[in-house]
């Protein structure tokens, strides 16, 4: 089995404004995937979601606070270092961030925009953003969908498309990145209530899952890169029954070798295998995240890696290569965890 986390590092966001230490790093052991704390960063309030530039060297951190700002950090060692100062992203809440063509894209859940800041040819961040999209929209589901709320921004496998996923306007835009600037070539509309949140490519290019959080529902899609064109196929629930309380879906992943697609929901506090089946997926069964409140879910070597928030931790799971059922292995410490990025 490779080893978990490429060169060896995990970087794990929090939020600071909960307890969380800001940018923790951790080495990750080959073999098992283990996590081991070696430092922690407080550099901007609520660093909740965090991406690495295409060569590993610089990371970007999202301020999800009301003025909303991104931040990028040298990585050297075991403690990443601040590589200029943050920049505001001119909207409020910023949740998700990509790297894509020499910019830095925050969706910004607050204001339901998606902005665009440029970069350097080190990796720093160049000034002010180069545009801002704004969604307009909205939906049945009041007060979580009264206005846009950008959940999620992406490239898609071909690196020809920029993909934002609104919660707020049950819907997914496809746009292009040109000079700085999103246009959008395609707005692509869910089941009205829904409230999607992310999306995750198959590794095949083809297909996509969209992964709702106000239903607990996951969306199987044909994606067609050369028309820049997302078409929804079907949508199953993400649990084998009726939630018992609060069952919000935070995040998705797919298999390396496209067999397998993992969801976390937050309230049951499980994670769930599907099986991809051509165009559709299979609930394969769910299993306790280990923690409480999943925020978000990695893969990487084999091994999934789950933020869990309320219960400050983040866990880590082998996957059985025959079901795709995560087994527990172990976890860290992370108050108020949000996300994990590898290197």
């Amino acid at each position: 089995m490779a080893d978990g986390g490429g060169r060896g590092r995990a970087y794990i966001g929090s939020f600071t404004a909960a307890g969380g230490p800001g940018i923790v790093t951790a080495a990750v052991a080959p073999g098992t995937g283990a996590l081991k704390v070696l430092s922690g960063l407080n550099g901007v309030p609520d660093p909740s979601y965090l991406a690495l530039s295409d060569r590993g060297d610089v990371l970007y951190a999202v301020s999800e606070t009301a003025e909303g700002a991104v931040a990028a950090y040298r990585v050297n060692g075991d403690r990443p270092q601040p590589a200029g100062p943050p920049v505001p992203v001119d909207g409020n809440g910023p949740t998700h961030l990509a790297v894509h063509a020499g910019h830095v894209l925050t969706a910004n859940y607050g204001s339901g925009s998606v902005t665009t800041v440029p970069l350097r040819a080190d990796g720093s961040l160049a000034g002010a953003p180069s545009g801002v999209l704004r969604h307009t929209g909205s939906g049945p589901h009041t007060p979580r969908q009264q206005g846009p709320h950008a959940h999620q921004v992406q490239p898609d496998p071909s690196g020809r498309w920029i993909v934002s996923v609104d919660l707020g306007t049950d819907s997914v835009r496809v746009c292009t990145l040109t000079d700085g600037a999103l246009d959008v070539h395609r707005e692509i509309a869910l089941r009205p209530g829904s409230g999607p949140r992310h999306l995750a490519f198959h590794p095949d290019g083809t297909r996509a899952y969209v992964l709702n959080e106000l239903t607990p529902t996951l969306i199987s899609c044909r994606w067609d890169a050369e028309e820049g064109s997302l078409k929804p196929l079907s949508e199953i629930p993400v649990l084998a029954g009726a939630p018992r309380g609060d069952a919000y879906p935070s995040g998705v992943v797919t298999s390396p070798d496209g067999r397998f697609v993992w969801t976390a929901t937050r309230g049951e506090d499980v994670l769930s295998t599907f099986a991809v089946e051509g165009d559709d997926l299979r609930l394969v069964g769910t299993v306790s995240c280990g923690g409480r409140w999943p925020r978000a879910l990695t893969e990487s070597g084999g091994f999934l890696y789950v933020a869990n928030e309320r219960s400050g931790e983040v866990t880590w799971f082998a996957v059985d290569p025959a079901t795709g059922l995560p087994r527990y292995e172990g976890s860290i410490e992370v108050p108020a965890a949000s996300c994990v990025v590898f290197d």
